[in-house]
């Protein structure tokens, strides 16, 4: 096969310029990037956060990646793990809505540890984290996972394998290779956000960022990964119960992401928090605020009724 998703997706991802993005998009990239450095530094000090960064710790690479707050450099996998339970675990990152939702700016821990690690450019850390919001955000549109017991991470493990590929500057055959590797083992259970929540709810996502920049690094000297990954046999698309469509279509790079904003454009469908809690409760939050106001004593409130979707 040499029309499968992930032939395109890497054909996307390689062939994707700087020039190729609008300023709105590169615009918003900075702000994304400032925003999930703030979210981190919040974090910073919170539990699951410093068990990541002590066992990330114990690994040094002179070609490594920062953890955040330190200067420390760890295996860029490691460094995107530990950075990355900072910059998710207070749900304050931003948030993608659609058939499976999203936090994109995820993507962006992996982004930081391997263009510290290759020694990219800014420019260059843009166009990735650009590329990293596109894939998951078009996968996001295309299916629900969620829905068959799959957790949202699974979607991540691809576009940081992507946006890692692109930074180390992987021909196309390579970086296909990458997402194959990815892919393989990337199924999360959606059980990390029932029942008796845990730590692992809020590093999840991380955990599919190592395993993007894993996949990267072992494509890179030479692994290769089983194919066709989606739409094989016993592929993605086969055991997760989902269909992706006609997603390889979005990633010809002649088709813009939407009408007149450039490619890798999906960043400015994605949305900022202004409270950290659940995205569907930020308007509620607000309206809160807003009564209370109106209110004034709140104890003489004899009850409460409020409503929402299912979600």
């Amino acid at each position: 096969m040499t029309k499968s998703l992930a032939h395109q997706l890497a054909n996307y991802a390689c062939s994707l310029n700087f020039e190729d993005l609008s300023k709105e998009t590169v615009h918003e990239v900075k702000r994304r990037v400032i925003d999930s450095i703030g979210c981190a530094l919040g974090a910073w000090n919170e539990e699951p956060c410093v068990i990541a960064r002590t066992v990330a710790s114990e690994f040094s690479a002179n070609n490594g990646g920062t953890i955040i707050g330190t200067n420390h450099k760890a295996p860029p996998d490691w460094a995107a793990f530990a950075t990355g339970c900072c910059i998710r675990y207070f749900d304050y990152n931003d948030t993608y809505l659609s058939k499976e939702p999203a936090h994109p700016s995820d993507n962006i821990a992996a982004v930081l540890s391997v263009a510290e690690s290759v020694g990219a450019t800014g420019k260059e850390a843009i166009v990735a984290i650009a590329l990293a919001y596109e894939v998951q955000c078009r996968l996001c549109d295309a299916a629900s996972i969620r829905a068959r017991g799959w957790d949202h991470p699974t979607y991540g493990a691809f576009s940081t394998a992507l946006a890692s590929a692109k930074l180390m500057k992987l021909d196309p055959e390579k970086t296909r290779h990458a997402v194959n590797i990815a892919g393989v083992n990337c199924a999360a259970f959606r059980q990390a956000r029932v029942g008796e929540l845990s730590h692992w709810k809020g590093v999840a996502f991380a955990n599919a960022a190592r395993h993007g920049v894993y996949a990267a690094l072992l494509a890179r000297a030479g692994m290769t990964g089983p194919a066709p990954i989606f739409e094989g046999q016993m592929g993605f698309e086969k055991e997760l119960g989902v269909s992706l469509g006609n997603v390889a279509e979005v990633f010809d790079k002649k088709r813009e992401a939407m009408a007149g904003k450039g490619a890798a454009s999906m960043i400015l469908k994605t949305s900022i928090k202004y409270w950290p809690a659940e995205y569907h409760s930020q308007s509620a939050i607000e309206a809160a605020l807003f009564l209370r106001k109106e209110i004034g004593d709140v104890s003489q409130n004899q009850s409460v009724r409020s409503e929402s979707h299912d979600a």
